[in-house]
């Protein structure tokens, strides 16, 4: 998961917390003292971010020595040990927020998703997240929804064609936008449309879109589109479904359902630093 630009992330966040040094660490310790220190889940939790939150520590200083003891989307309780390092303290200290920072977002992406994926697998039913990502950390948060079994929808505007209301008005109508998309759109681009109506589903249906997104219905007005739909296109649900309530838009013939709160609610998961102490010198 470290590519560019999560290297570009990690210097950015090393930027923000360091860029000016950090005086305590440095005035405490020299730069010959090294410290052995792990990073452990204070609660229940699907762990991601390792290998980001190892990179840190390495380009804070590249005699820093990580051992990773768990793998992203493993489950861990209370206590369990995800990362160990070593090298020198001052180091060690001026990395650790930052590290932190990305495994604590992460896993909590990670442990949210996995709960949203225990209930909608014997359902049959794809959950999806959305573009509501925090700027910046898109690919990383999508990544954590994966090692918490949930699934992607698009990464960007460019992957496909999702008309939404507002590109309806705009346009003038559902069909029309749907025909301008069609043509200009690369022939093998799938069209979906976000419909709120039963009578903006039939005007998809007649439309040709291959997916259509039942936007804010009741479960009452899904089932009615599903049987309107009857089977001709991909159907996403989406908007107002909650974890407390994913079983109610579960409807049959619904394939996928996209919850943004994968990402913009998931709070961040619980881990720290614990830094050993410091053997005694021997008596001699």
């Amino acid at each position: 998961m470290i590519d560019p630009r999560t290297e570009h992330l990690i210097d950015l966040a090393l930027e923000e917390d360091a860029g000016l040094g950090d005086v305590t660490s440095r005035a405490i310790f020299p730069a010959k003292h090294t410290s052995r220190a792990f990073i452990e889940a204070a609660q229940d939790l699907v762990v991601c971010g390792l290998d980001v939150a190892a990179r840190v520590f390495t380009r804070v200083d590249p005699a820093l020595k990580v051992q990773l003891t768990a793998r992203d989307g493993d489950r861990v309780k209370t206590g369990g040990v995800v990362l160990r390092v070593a090298g020198p303290t001052a180091s060690l200290l001026t990395a650790e927020r930052t590290a932190l920072n990305f495994i604590q977002r992460l896993s909590g992406v990670a442990t949210l998703s996995r709960k949203f994926a225990a209930v909608a697998g014997p359902l049959g039913v794809r959950v999806v997240d959305t573009r509501k990502t925090t700027p910046g950390y898109r690919a990383l948060e999508k990544y954590a929804v994966r090692c918490g079994g949930c699934y992607n929808h698009r990464s960007s505007l460019g992957e496909h064609v999702l008309i939404k209301d507002n590109h309806i008005a705009a346009a003038g109508s559902l069909t029309k936008a749907v025909q301008c998309a069609r043509a200009a759109a690369p022939h093998c681009a799938k069209i979906e449309v976000e419909a709120k109506t039963l009578a903006e589903v039939k005007e998809a249906v007649r439309a040709g879109a291959e997916v259509i997104l039942l936007d804010n219905m009741t479960p009452t007005l899904i089932r009615a589109s599903v049987a309107l739909i009857g089977g001709a296109a991909t159907i996403e649900v989406s908007g107002g479904v909650r974890f407390e309530t994913l079983r109610e838009f579960a409807v049959p013939g619904v394939d996928v359902i996209s919850i943004g709160a994968l990402t913009h609610s998931a709070p961040s998961a619980d881990l720290s630093l614990t830094i050993l102490p410091a053997k005694k010198p021997r008596k001699r």
